[in-house]
Formats: C-alpha cells, sequence, structure tokens
C-alpha cells in the first residue's frame, strides 16, 4: 500500500531514517548532537587529565608546586608528553629535603663559641614584675636660695 504523496514508482515501505519530503532529518540531528556532545565530554576528559599532576601537588601541599604546575601546561601546550610524565612524577614523589641536617649541623657549630643563655623559669614572678614598664618620675632636687 502506498501513501497519496508518494511517486508511483516509490517502495510501499519507505524505512524511517529516509529523509522525509520536508528536508527534516533526524538522524543528521541526532549525529550532530551526538557529536557534538562528544567533541565536549572529549575535552573536559583531556583537560581534567592534564591538571591531574597539579591537583596531587595541591592536595598533598608539596613544596614544588609551581614547578609541576608549570611542566602540566608545557605538557598542554606543546603536545610533549615528557612534560606531564615529569609533572606527575614530581608530584607524586617528595623530594627529600638533604639540607636540613646540614643547616642543623651549621647551626649547633655556630652557638659552640656562645654562652648558653639561661631559661626563665615559668610561673616564677621576677621581683620587678609589679612595677610598671614606665620609669618612676625624677623627682625635682630643691634649689639652694641665695646662690
Amino acid at each position: 500500500m502506498t501513501t497519496p504523496n508518494a511517486h508511483p514508482m516509490a517502495a510501499g515501505h519507505i524505512p524511517s531514517y529516509v529523509t522525509a519530503a520536508d528536508g527534516s532529518d533526524f538522524l543528521f540531528t541526532f549525529m550532530a548532537v551526538f557529536t557534538i556532545t562528544l567533541i565536549l565530554l572529549i575535552g573536559v576528559a583531556y583537560f581534567t587529565l592534564h591538571a591531574l599532576p597539579e591537583k596531587m601537588a595541591h592536595k598533598s601541599n608539596h613544596p614544588q608546586f609551581q614547578l609541576v604546575g608549570i611542566l602540566a601546561l608545557l605538557a598542554l601546550f606543546t603536545h610533549n608528553n615528557i612534560f606531564w610524565v615529569a609533572a606527575i612524577l614530581m608530584a607524586g614523589f617528595q623530594i627529600p629535603d638533604l639540607a636540613a641536617p646540614l643547616r642543623s649541623i651549621a647551626d649547633a657549630v655556630r652557638g659552640l663559641g656562645k654562652e648558653p643563655e639561661t631559661p626563665v623559669a615559668q610561673g616564677v614572678d621576677s621581683p620587678d614584675a609589679d612595677k610598671p614598664d614606665t620609669p618612676a618620675p625624677v623627682q625635682a632636687e630643691p634649689v639652694a636660695e641665695g646662690h
């Protein structure tokens, strides 16, 4: 059974994906929306993946946070994956502070020649504790008359 508007040589059954006479094509519309959505989702996933080292460094309060961010940006703009790998490795591992023991040794050696400071006992009032910090008023000396 053919429809009254169909061409006499057309088949009796036309599949639904064939474009209608008014020009609307739901398959094209669906594929256009699907493609745009897929491109946006891939872009979001790409940028999220590139921000992963920076998020890791921020969460662990990494000392080289800015360097990790710069490496991640270099990887994003240059498309050199070695920068991203370096950023994720730097964010994942803490570089030990090898200078801290040397600083403490230097501080100890510097303090060898000094006299130790006497620690102030807590809870013990000094004899001047009741006096205010302002100096006492100076009394004027009596002026001798007759000179």
